[in-house]
């Protein structure tokens, strides 16, 4: 962190382009694939962007589980993401007996494959405008909770319509906060099995101290097998792996699902986000973190157990951290408030933007209506008050069984028809749940809702039912049924009068919950539909004045970036555009190879075999942020030279900012997953896959 304390003013005076009137300046964007920057890489690299090869990478592209990415990579189905991606499957795969985590994992035929719980992977197939259908939904007259009423249940219409005529899953996505509408068609697919992973300390060699960090010495992937009706699918479009991988200044894209972007959020928003969002999930996080860390030092099993929560939670608070050290900056935020005075003016002079003059302060309103509630929504609705997966299950079964009996078009969206498939995988999946650390999880969420809302509040009293968040989460867990997948899915089938009949005590502590939570919900539901409207009505200004040529603020689905492979200066010093496998050994030595410096044994058995000039690690200008995890990593000709797997300190305000100078998208090398995969795995059959000239066992 002090790292990033002493970067950040150097590169928030020297180089903050804003994404407000400019539509990608050099390599920035994180694109529509049906509004492409064609005359941006015309102009710049002289490269055409075919339809074909769009339709190629779109299709090769997988969103993994609800936020990440992936690639097919074979004709029969492989599917290459990350070790940190996979890492929640693999530990759910996992046992103190076979920990495939700590040892990795290799099935060298299919029948060794292992089927993952709960696991999805949706493709693409396509995209429609619906945005006039959405709009007209939303007729002139309604109030703001109308209004919201109206739009969701055009969006469950469409969404229901799509499965029923094309029998694909879809989903309307919200573009430019509100001035438009898409829908996006996948392709849906639920038997998932690994196939390889390489041991976690090779995969997050240098733990926490070098996430964010670069140079980087991680090989950071693992493979799946999508299968369908019980046999490996055979997809259309699969990406050929270039075994030489990337070259410097090469021209390379980058096909993912980045999550969130706060790019065209106003002021007043960002303000938001610093004062109230951030503080809140910094304080939050860091107390889990604490708590998990000590917990896991307890015993090599705690460790295993709580590893996936621990490393997520790592990883938010070291992104969080870099967005606060941003916004602190008050070059940002003065330079957002330049640009939006700009718009402003350009509505008052122009009648065609007269709607929009009010716009930026019914923004500000409705953000500081949200902001005074914000805390109590995310303990409450968000389930930071409770922090357990048991509270999430009974959540689920409590509001299933009143949500389904309504009209599609008044259910709340997670309950739509077109969404329940998704539902119910995850909440009918076979997964381990440990008792203790489910215990330790849900006091630390009973102890920050007393902390925020106070011993005395009633609701407080109600959930804690005179015990302590220690004894109230050690009573919660052990009476509860909902450990039982099975039982689970006989509650959801027999609805409302059997999730009531249960008397299940996680269960009717969502019921005490429930009346506060959705009236949280539906008031914060108005409130964004106001900015949803004034958002449109910003959009429109920036529509007339520069025309549709800029991208959209990410929204966890599929975006096209692009980059060069080159390296950048820090503090004077020129950083590399590669490191090697030499590169790795040598870190690992100057920290006399002591956690998390330290090699797994058959890295240090093998290291004779390898090539160490071997690219391992390199980095691009491509705008990524997270949930690009996994992505794939092309060349010119559509071939994969790396997979991304994270990004370097400076990005990590590329929330809200992007800064070709030193941002930077961090990518396994091509050249690495062949060398290892050969040489320190004997895996040969997989890289003849990858190469096309053998099919799998």
């Amino acid at each position: 962190m002090q790292k990033l304390s002493m970067l950040w003013p150097c590169l928030a005076v020297g180089a903050i382009f804003l994404i407000v009137a400019c539509a990608g300046f050099g390599d920035e964007g994180m694109w529509l694939y049906n509004q492409p920057p064609r005359k941006q890489l015309r102009e710049k690299y002289g490269f055409e962007l075919s339809d074909a090869w769009l339709e190629h990478l779109q299709k090769a592209s997988v969103r993994y589980g609800g936020g990440a990415s992936a690639e097919f990579v074979s004709e029969d189905g492989l599917l290459l993401s990350n070790h940190h991606v996979g890492s929640g499957a693999i530990q759910k795969l996992s046992s103190a007996a076979h920990n495939y985590m700590r040892d990795g994992f290799y099935a060298r035929t299919l029948a060794e494959e292992k089927q993952c719980p709960g696991l999805e992977v949706n493709v693409l197939m396509s995209i429609e405008d619906v945005t006039a259908r959405i709009q007209a939904a939303v007729r002139p007259g309604l109030d703001d909770r109308q209004a919201e009423e109206a739009r969701r249940a055009a969006m469950a219409a469409i969404e229901k319509e799509c499965v029923e005529q094309t029998g694909l899953r879809g989903e309307v996505v919200t573009l430019y906060q509100g001035a438009q509408y898409h829908l996006y068609r996948y392709k849906r697919y639920t038997d998932v099995r690994l196939v390889f992973a390489p041991e976690e300390q090779i995969a997050f060699f240098g733990g926490d101290p070098d996430n964010f960090e670069y140079p980087r010495y991680d090989l950071d992937i693992c493979l799946f097998r999508v299968y369908e009706n019980g046999r490996p699918v055979r997809p259309e479009h699969f990406l050929k792996i270039n075994p030489k991988g990337a070259a410097e200044n090469e021209l390379v894209f980058v096909s993912g699902h980045p999550g969130r972007t706060g790019r065209l959020l106003t002021v007043a928003e960002l303000e938001h986000y610093r004062d109230v969002r951030l503080p809140y999930m910094l304080s939050r996080l860091k107390s889990l973190e604490v708590a998990l860390a000590a917990w896991s030092e307890r015993s090599p099993e705690n460790a295993r157990r709580a590893r996936q929560d621990l490393f997520g939670i790592q990883n938010s608070r070291k992104v969080r951290d870099g967005e606060m050290a941003g916004l602190l900056a008050p070059s940002l935020i003065d330079e957002k408030r330049r640009q939006e005075q700009l718009l402003r003016e350009a509505a008052a002079r122009d009648a065609r933007f007269a709607q929009a003059a009010g716009a930026w302060d019914r923004i500000a309103r409705a953000q500081e209506t949200l902001s005074r509630d914000w805390v109590r929504y995310q303990l409450l609705e968000g389930g930071n008050g409770f922090g357990s997966s048991l509270f999430s299950f009974a959540r689920h079964l409590l509001r299933s069984g009143i949500e389904r009996a309504k009209p599609n078009s008044e259910r709340l969206r997670e309950y739509s028809q077109g969404r329940l498939p998704s539902l119910e995988l995850a909440l009918f999946s076979q997964q381990p749940i440990y008792d203790d650390l489910e215990q330790l999880k849900m006091a630390e969420g009973l102890t920050s809702l007393a902390t925020q809302l106070g011993c005395n509040h009633p609701l407080v009293r109600q959930v804690l039912a005179g015990k302590s968040p220690r004894e109230r989460a050690a009573e919660l867990v052990a009476g509860t049924r909902l450990k039982d997948a099975a039982y689970r899915r006989k509650l959801y089938e027999g609805g409302a009068a059997a999730v009531d009949a249960a008397k299940d005590p996680m269960i009717e502590l969502a019921r005490i919950v429930e009346p506060e939570a959705r009236a949280l919900r539906q008031a914060a539901d108005v409130q964004n539909e106001i900015l949803r409207q004034a958002h449109a009505q910003i959009e429109s200004v920036r529509f007339g004045i520069y025309g549709p040529t800029y991208y959209p603020d990410a929204t966890g689905t599929l975006r096209l970036a692009f980059g060069v492979v080159k390296g950048y200066l820090e503090e004077g010093r020129a950083v590399p555009h590669q490191t090697t496998l030499a590169g790795l050994y040598q870190r690992a030595a100057e920290h006399f190879h002591q956690p998390p410096f330290d090699l797994p044994a058959r890295w240090l058995e093998r290291k004779k075999k390898l090539n160490l000039d071997t690219p391992m690690n390199f980095v691009c200008t491509a705008d990524i942020i997270g949930g690009n995890s996994g992505s794939p990593v092309v060349n010119r000709n559509g071939e994969l030279v790396g997979v991304i797997f994270d990004g370097n300190i400076q990005s990590l305000v590329a929330d809200f900012v992007y800064s070709e100078e030193q941002n930077r998208a961090l990518a396994v090398h091509a050249a690495a997953i062949v060398e290892a995969l050969v040489k320190i795995y004997d895996a040969r059959p997989l890289v003849d896959e990858l190469l096309g000239r053998r099919r799998p066992r």
